[in-house]
Order: C-alpha cells, then sequence, then structure tokens
C-alpha cells in the first residue's frame, strides 16, 4: 500500500500535512507519534471513517479510495480498534457476525471461527457469551472477525493495551504467521519495546508531518521517543522520603459488582500512607472497576469500612468524599471520566466545583471555570484548539491527560487513578507519572491502578496487585522480579512471593 500526499484539516488544526510512505506485502509496519500527532486521522482515512481533503492511496498496485469502511473491507483492509466493539449480552459468533457485511449461517460461521481461530493460534468458543470473556479473550474476538475477512492490510490500534505478558507473546505470534502469508500489518502502539521486537519499519509523525522514517530495530526506545516528541525524554523522579499518617483505609470490604459481568469484591483490606504511591495490579476483569467504585463513592460500602484520616466516609456519596480531599480518576473516559459532548470548560467543572468553587450560591462562575480549563490545558500540554472544544473531539492520550490534570490540579489529599497513561505516548506517559509522584512529594497519598507493570515498577513505593476481586497484601516495590509480580497476580500473597 501507498500513500502519497495525505492531507486532512479541521476547524483549528491540521489533522495530516502531506503525508506520504509505504507498506510492503507482509510486514509490520509502526506508525508511532505523540497523541494528537495524526495517528488516528490517519488510520481513518484508509479504513474509510474519513474522507481526505488531498492526496492519494493505492492498495495492490490499483487507486485505493474507500467511501466508507465497508468499502475498505471489500478491498481487503480491517482495522482492530483500541476500544472494543462488542456486546457482552451475546455470544462470540453473534458478535462476528454484527461486524460482517454478508454473514454466513450459524453453523458454517462457527465452524470457521473454530478453523481460523485454531489455525492462527488464537482459540475461541463461539457459543461463549462475551460478558464472560477476559479481555485478552475479546480482543481475540476482535482479531478473528477481522482474519475471516481475509484482509491484506491489518491496522491494529494499541493491541496489547489490555494484554498480560503471556498474550502479548500469543499475539505477536498470531502477527507474525500473518506477514508470512503476506498480509501487512499497520502497527499503532506507545509501547516502544514491542514496536523494536515486532516492526521492521517505522513511520514517525510529529503535528500531522511526517519527520521520520526508521528501522526501529536499530533505535532504543527512548530515542524512538525522543524522535516523536522532537525533545530530551524526561525520566520521573523524586526525592526519598518517609510516609506519613494513614490517609485512607479500607478494611474488609466486600461488595457484589453492579454488573453481570463484573466481578465482586472479596474482603479487600488497604492502607495508603501521605506520601506514598501504592501501585495495584492485575489482569484486566479483576475488580478494578468495583474497587474504584467503592473508593470514590459511586458504589457504598457498609459503615466503619473505609476511612479518609481517620473518618468514617464509607457511607458517603461522591460529592462529599471530594470536598473531603478524595479524589478520582476512572479508566474509562469517555462516559465515565468525561462527558464527550460536553466542552472541556464544561468538564472542568463536573469534578471541579467544590474544591475550585466554581460555584456561588448556586451561579456558575463561568470564566472561574474557563479559566481552571486552560490551567489544566496549558500545564497538561493538552494538545486542543481550545476550551470551547467538546471533550470527544480529542484524541484518547490527549483527554487522558486532560482527566488527569484536572484531578490533579485540585491538590487532593488522595488521589485513586485507575490506567493514568493507557493510550498515552511515552512523553505524555512520563508527565503524567512524574505530577503523580510531585503530588507524593507534597504529601498526597496516591493510589495508581494500572495493567502497565513497568509502570508501577517506576512510581510505586509498594506494589499489590488484584485476583478475582481479592486483593494481595501490599509489599515494597524495590527488588521485586517480574515472576514475583506474576505470582500476586495469579492470586498468591505477597509476604508469600517475598518468602
Amino acid at each position: 500500500m501507498t500513500l502519497e500526499g495525505l492531507t486532512k484539516a479541521y476547524p483549528g488544526v491540521v489533522a495530516n500535512d502531506q503525508v506520504s510512505f509505504s507498506l510492503l506485502p507482509g510486514e509490520v509496519h509502526a506508525l508511532l507519534g505523540e497523541n494528537g500527532a495524526g495517528k488516528s486521522t490517519l488510520v481513518k482515512m484508509i479504513y474509510g471513517l474519513v474522507k481526505p481533503d488531498a492526496g492519494q492511496m493505492t492498495l495492490n498496485d490499483a487507486p485505493f479510495s474507500p467511501v466508507n469502511p465497508a468499502a475498505a473491507r471489500a478491498s481487503g483492509v480491517a482495522m482492530v480498534f483500541q476500544h472494543f466493539s462488542l456486546f457482552e449480552a451475546l455470544s462470540v459468533a453473534e458478535n462476528i457476525a454484527l461486524g460482517m457485511d454478508n454473514p454466513p449461517s450459524t453453523r458454517e460461521l462457527a465452524s470457521r471461527i473454530r478453523e481460523v481461530s485454531q489455525a492462527y493460534g488464537l482459540p475461541l468458543d463461539p457459543d461463549r457469551i462475551v460478558g464472560d470473556l477476559s479481555a485478552g479473550e475479546r480482543q481475540r474476538v476482535e482479531i478473528i472477525r477481522c482474519l475471516l475477512q481475509n484482509p491484506k492490510l491489518l491496522i491494529m490500534d494499541e493491541p496489547t493495551s489490555v494484554l498480560t505478558p503471556q498474550e502479548v507473546e500469543i499475539l505477536f505470534k498470531t502477527l507474525r504467521k500473518l506477514t508470512s502469508e503476506g498480509t501487512s500489518i499497520l502497527y499503532i502502539s506507545h509501547k516502544l519495546e514491542e514496536i523494536r521486537s515486532l516492526c521492521e519499519h517505522a513511520t514517525i509523525l510529529r503535528h500531522g508531518v511526517v519527520v521520520d522514517t526508521c528501522d526501529p530495530r536499530e533505535k532504543s526506545a527512548r530515542e524512538l521517543a525522543e524522535l516523536m516528541v522532537g525533545d530530551k525524554l524526561h525520566v520521573p523522579t523524586r526525592e526519598a522520603a518517609e510516609p506519613g499518617a494513614v490517609a485512607l483505609s479500607l478494611s474488609g470490604v466486600s461488595m457484589p459488582s453492579p454488573s453481570e459481568f463484573g466481578t465482586d469484591l472479596r474482603n479487600v483490606t488497604l492502607e495508603v500512607r501521605k506520601g506514598e504511591v501504592l501501585g495495584i495490579g492485575g489482569v484486566a476483569g479483576n475488580g478494578q472497576d468495583e474497587l474504584l467504585a467503592v473508593m470514590s463513592g459511586e458504589a457504598r460500602a457498609r459503615e466503619g469500612s473505609i476511612t479518609l484520616a481517620g473518618d468514617e466516609i464509607g457511607t458517603l456519596p461522591p460529592g462529599a468524599r471530594r470536598a473531603r480531599g478524595l479524589l478520582t480518576a476512572p479508566e474509562e473516559r469517555l462516559g465515565h471520566s468525561a462527558a464527550p459532548e460536553m466542552s472541556l470548560t464544561e468538564n472542568a467543572l463536573l469534578t471541579g466545583a467544590v474544591r475550585e468553587k466554581l460555584v456561588d450560591r448556586g451561579f456558575l462562575r463561568w470564566n472561574k471555570t474557563e479559566k481552571f480549563a486552560r490551567r489544566i490545558i496549558e500545564a497538561f500540554d493538552v494538545r486542543t484548539p481550545g476550551p470551547d472544544n467538546a471533550a470527544g473531539s480529542l484524541s484518547g492520550g490527549n483527554l487522558q491527560k486532560f482527566v488527569i490534570g484536572r484531578e490533579v490540579l485540585q491538590d487532593p489529599d488522595v488521589l485513586v487513578v485507575n490506567q493514568p497513561t493507557w493510550g498515552v505516548d511515552a512523553a505524555a506517559a512520563a508527565a503524567i507519572r512524574q505530577s503523580l509522584l510531585d503530588l507524593a512529594q507534597k504529601g498526597a497519598a496516591v493510589i495508581v491502578i494500572s495493567q502497565d507493570l513497568d509502570e508501577l515498577m517506576e512510581i510505586s513505593d509498594r506494589f499489590t496487585a488484584l485476583n478475582e476481586g481479592r486483593l494481595a497484601r501490599p509489599v515494597p516495590t524495590q527488588g521485586l522480579s517480574v515472576e514475583e509480580i506474576g505470582l500476586m497476580m495469579g492470586g498468591a500473597e505477597g509476604d508469600e512471593v517475598a518468602a
């Protein structure tokens, strides 16, 4: 496939400016860039979701200009999106059928799912309900849906963000098998070590322009990150300090999940102290959302089971907990952390009203709210034309920077974040992690729930893991090995691992 001079502009921003590069048959080609560099717009043009303003594409030596995704699929282009588009109440086969233009009979489709999934090392039962699958298994559904189309070009957007290290290895074996059969893969990821191990070529975008092409195997992860940002990469640091008094405590918290396909919390006990960063690892779907909900107040706990600075808060709603200094940032950016149709100013108001004093006797202090939104945008380098833009118009990484910045700038006493750097580029991830460390340095207690183990090892003082709604006893992060972390993620207690 060849792209020549692809250009796409929106009001106030040129998303892609004369982008040109080629993908060879059987090649894994990385598309790298900061959040807002234009990667999403570019692949949307290839997949027929967006029409370019200028430029042309060729596929298999023929002109290629898909008017919609169906036309792209018919030409041999498939895409696995970063966010799953699956119905939890339907079976694997039913979900795959919904994504096909002309699905075969149920029996034939089930047979093809079994055949293709086994052939590519991603075994799937077509009769299982999607809501019962792990995050890794759900991604298999998305991949098999694409493979049933026999694609000549497969676009993958952050495909390993919810996978365990073992699942990543399985995925890479599948991708190498595909390339050996002549399929080209356009691979988007912020995990640069993965790029180095998998991809033969990389095209690097900065502000919508191709600034470099390289063989990522000949570059270090740091060098790739610095090519993306055009500057030296900052490494998060913090001065060593003894943690203070207990800021937040959970004692024997058990709670059924509000979702039929969620995970019940089982006797969760933890303490986090002032000035400390507590890292909580675990494979997706082991109770992370439920744990954050019970700490934020979206779900109530029994009286006496949660205390903030020694005061009982287990029965308080989210607003009352925020007023007392317990702030949270959920994993789901659109719909939970931010309202996509509302402006950034309005989204700043949603969680900042009390602590930033954005409401006075029932009246909104709009100028002050807009200033708060602008402060977030400036402090966290959110790439957007301005605070009047809708949250849904931002790239995933830029919205994540806005959401985290909104909470950090309110100076919480306790901050709980779930997946703080999911889908965020290396420079932005380093900036977010530094902001969390700075918050702890000032005396706040920080809880980071993440599937990125490198992130947790980098910034956490103590580590614990969630497994089937149970929390292991925390242990000091320093000196922990990957094997020990894997044991804790599998359900072993921290002190057993240490022993």
